[in-house]
């Protein structure tokens, strides 16, 4: 027998519903402000584009490796704290990757950053699931992942803006005032414990989901990379062997950190895998698209961050017509369709984005992706709270924020190493096709296809030679970024696939999480 699920929102609730957009927005600006201010890294460190990979990853591997064990920590322990701790947290980090030195601390700084997201944004949709229910629960869920998603876009705006004026660290600064602000409200308005569990934590298992996450995360990242295939296959043997250490320790543990009876569930798990997916593919355009800006079309940094605006616009417009749609059709029709239109956003970056593409061409993209994740995004964060009871809300709201997060890693992680990848082999096909190609010395050539930025650096050195070192560099970067949003395009598509066959029609769906609100009651 099934029970209705009553309608409910708190009081204050729209205090409190702004203090967890507030909060996830220092998340999400800090986990896109990097796109924009690669190019000057690079130049700045000489940096390898792995490295550029890994500072652009790194709050993403924080925040991903992290979020499932330190969500299931605020279930227990009380999720205001975790939401105070991650964001006092986030001011030391942001100030460490604002006046870092050295690629190395730049690294820790950041992924240091994404383990205080990781303490406050799974927190965010745990509240919003604990406090609200029925139609107002897809309604804030709506406004949170528009607003985050949206605030995530608007980052490399802000980060262009800075970079036109002031040093490529005061990007890393800019949350620093919005973080103190969201530390102070949540100490004001958010309740202090709501529906919390008093079971005990899975530690062996969230240590585990730790070394997982990050042993895969980093395999990607060095997969592509000359004389590092011995740690990639070592990093993806660490990752396999703890990815089957945590299918048993979830199975055998009295209190698993990860229900793997309600991961099982259709609505659960295909959301899951979905929002991994279009939230992923969101993050890589974003990525590659900052690189291709600025180093093809000779985009300024603000130029380049405010080419993101039809992106944000987008999420923003479509967002709640999402949550109805969801409520109309169901999360399958609402999911396929975020699907077709991020397809159609990569297929226009690589048929139309070249070195000759208009602005034009630029938006369409960006804005086919927003509406693309702005449709996607309401039915999967829904999907997965719809599918837990509220004393596990912890581990829904940390599934929501990894598939965001670790869709984000993996995908820019996949992108960048087939860029990196391609870029290195066009390059050095070029270097070999040339007549002067005996001239140039191992270490010139390894210089080159190191990165874009790498090349740029080389220019400056002999400029004589500048304008064909550039023209290399640029068609080479075109060559793996076309193989990196064709990537992406399969990538999406198998995701879709997957929705298709999988998640329930709507009237399924109605009556499974109709069942699954009776656990939620109880």
């Amino acid at each position: 027998m099934t029970r209705t699920e009553t309608t409910q929102a708190p009081a204050r609730a729209t205090l409190i519903l702004a203090t967890l957009i507030l909060v996830a927005a220092v998340a999400n600006l800090n986990l896109s402000v990097a796109n924009v201010a690669l190019p000057d890294i690079g130049r700045a460190f000489d940096a390898s584009q792995t490295q550029l990979n890994l500072v652009a990853v790194a709050y993403s591997l924080g925040l991903a490796a992290s979020v499932l064990y330190l969500g299931a920590l605020g279930d227990r322990y009380g999720r205001k704290q975790m939401l105070v701790l991650g964001m006092a947290l986030s001011l030391p980090a942001s100030a460490i990757a604002g006046f870092a030195g050295n690629f190395e601390i730049l690294f820790l700084a950041r992924v240091l950053g994404g383990v205080s997201a990781g303490l406050a944004f799974p927190t965010t949709l745990a509240i919003i699931t604990a406090l609200w229910s029925g139609p107002p629960r897809t309604k804030a869920i709506a406004l949170w992942s528009a607003l985050g998603g949206a605030i995530s876009s608007l980052g490399p705006i802000v980060s262009g803006a800075l970079l036109e004026h002031f040093h490529w660290g005061s990007v890393f600064l800019v949350t620093l005032p919005l973080a103190a602000l969201a530390l102070v409200a949540a100490i004001l308005w958010v309740p202090a414990h709501v529906n919390e569990t008093t079971d005990p934590v899975d530690n062996l298992g969230g240590i585990i989901s730790v070394v997982f996450i990050a042993a895969l995360i980093l395999a990607i990242n060095f997969a592509p990379v000359d004389g590092a295939g011995a740690l990639a296959v070592g990093l993806g043997l660490i990752a396999l062997a703890a990815g089957a250490a945590f299918f048993l320790q979830q199975r055998r543990a009295a209190h698993p950190l990860f229900d793997l009876h309600v991961a099982a569930r259709p609505t659960f798990w295909v959301a899951a895998v979905g929002g991994v997916i279009v939230f992923g593919a969101l993050m890589g355009a974003m990525f590659i698209g900052q690189q291709f800006l600025q180093n093809v079309l000779g985009y300024s940094t603000l130029a380049a961050g405010s080419a993101i605006i039809p992106a944000a616009v987008a999420m923003v417009v479509v967002a709640p017509r999402s949550a109805k749609l969801v409520e109309s059709h169901g999360a399958r029709f609402t999911l396929l369709l975020g699907y077709l239109f991020v397809v159609l956003g990569l297929v226009v970056a690589l048929v139309w984005w070249d070195e000759d593409a208009t602005f034009w061409w630029v938006a369409l993209a960006y804005a086919f992706v927003g509406i693309g994740v702005g449709f996607a995004g309401t039915p999967a964060s829904r999907s997965l709270t719809g599918s837990v009871p509220v004393s596990r809300a912890g581990m829904a709201s940390g599934t929501s924020d990894l598939q965001r997060d670790l869709g984000g890693a993996i995908m820019q992680s996949i992108l960048g190493a087939v860029l990196t990848a391609g870029y290195a082999k066009s390059l050095s096909a070029t270097i070999a096709s040339s007549p002067d190609s005996s001239q140039i010395t191992p270490e010139t050539q390894a210089a080159l296809t190191k990165s874009y930025s790498s090349a740029e650096v080389l220019a400056e050195r002999y400029p004589q030679y500048a304008e064909q070192i550039i023209a290399a560099a640029r068609n080479a970067f075109l060559d793996g970024d076309d193989r990196a949003y064709l990537a992406a395009i399969l990538v999406v598509c198998a995701g879709a696939v997957v929705v298709f066959f999988f998640y329930p029609h709507r009237e399924k769906e109605k009556r499974l999480l109709a069942e699954y609100a009776t656990d939620r009651a109880q």
